[in-house]
């Protein structure tokens, strides 16, 4: 297929994918402040993202069968530009639609790049996964490390608002691709239906949504828990990018157990630990909290690409692969919706965060076993 655009212009839309998420944690003690907005209404800004993906996921096969792949991702990124800025700028009403608004179109990309690397980089789908999400990983440490400096500078608005910049640069990139894809394939009935049946897409489904939750979580109050213990603002904001910039060395390591199929069950489980060891960690020792912020990092990197590589190599063509991608997600991210919000009404029912992080660490165990049952051999529709 002739493309304007290389196969790796895939990395770019990358870019996009959280920067508009991750740079509401720092912040929230600025929006709550000026919004009046309550630790368990916190949360549910924090999740609102999740849910749209949950409630946009199962639909997105439908969407890319009905404008191709390239021109679904097209239109995502459009619709994130003109929600992130509507969410900074149209009162208070605005922030919490906005925020749907860029949910509902970062579940677009969420969905389809499982399909894209599988289609693009066929040959080596758990080495291309990690690549993609380093860049994903790249702009989302830089978002929440800057977004606290740029509010500083000017206001919350405009540090969540400067996200739609790079939106509207990458769309602009993006276009040619769009316009050189090829005749749109049809909606196909029946495969949907045959994938929620398989027992190795519902242990996929849940390691994603796991590795999710406790992701959020994490990126959602890690700064507010700090910053509870006496840490500044912006150092908790650059703890935050700490997390997030060591998933890159995470998810670039892991595909090294990923690609062998005999291995991979040991990989899975091996991104899933560290979160444990880094949570129990802040519960015993917070004196070590950089460390511990470290380690966590590592794990949520190497478990993100982990349950991308799983989700590419569950189904045997393209669009299997976007259903299986609309299920894991959907669910997967139903699942995480809930925790920044349980994490929030812990913290206002306790007083503390500490069974906030007591139950990040048993997710993590529970992950743990999903990853090890999922990384075993086998593809979704196989006789196997």
């Amino acid at each position: 297929m002739k493309r304007s655009l290389p196969a790796a212009a895939i990395f770019l839309a990358a870019l996009c994918l959280r920067p508009a998420i991750t740079a509401v944690g720092p912040l929230l003690p600025q929006i709550s402040a000026e919004e009046g907005l309550e630790e368990a209404a916190q949360g549910l800004l924090g999740a609102l993202p999740l849910l749209a993906f949950a409630l946009v996921s199962p639909q997105v096969h439908r969407i890319s069968g009905r404008l191709g792949m390239e021109r679904a991702v097209l239109a995502a990124l459009v619709v994130l530009a003109a929600g992130t800025v509507a969410r900074s700028y149209t009162g208070a009403a605005g922030l919490w639609t906005g925020t749907v608004v860029i949910g509902c179109a970062i579940a677009v990309g969420n969905v389809l790049v499982p399909a894209i690397v599988k289609r693009d980089f066929t040959a080596n789908v758990s080495r291309a996964t990690g690549f993609y999400t380093a860049f994903i990983t790249i702009a989302a440490s830089l978002a929440s490390a800057v977004a606290v400096p740029i509010a500083d500078a000017v206001d919350w608005r405009l540090s969540l608002a400067v996200w739609a910049a790079p939106a509207v640069l990458v769309a602009v990139a993006w276009a040619p691709r769009a316009t050189d894809a090829p005749h749109v394939e049809p909606v196909r009935g029946g495969g949907e239906e045959a994938v929620w049946r398989q027992r190795r897409a519902w242990l996929i489904t849940a390691f994603m949504g796991l590795q999710s939750t406790c992701f959020y979580v994490l990126v959602t109050w890690l700064p507010t828990i700090e910053v509870a213990d006496g840490v500044s603002e912006r150092t908790a904001g650059l703890h935050l990018f700490l997390f997030q910039g060591m998933g890159i060395l995470g998810g670039l390591a892991i595909p090294v157990l990923l690609r062998d199929p005999g291995r991979r069950a040991v990989g899975a489980a091996a991104a899933s630990l560290p979160v444990v060891v880094a949570v129990s960690g802040l519960l015993t020792a917070p004196g070590l909290a950089v460390l511990w912020v470290a380690i966590a990092g590592l794990g949520q990197g190497a478990a993100l690409v982990t349950a991308l590589t799983l989700i590419s190599l569950g189904g045997r063509t393209p669009a299997g692969t976007t259903r299986l991608s609309g299920m894991a997600q959907s669910l997967g991210y139903l699942l995480a919706a809930a925790g920044p919000v349980a994490a929030g009404i812990l913290a206002e029912r306790t007083g503390a965060w500490q069974a906030t992080l007591v139950m990040v660490a048993g997710l993590g165990l529970l992950q743990t076993a999903a990853g090890a049952a999922a990384g075993r051999p086998a593809v979704i529709g196989s006789r196997s």
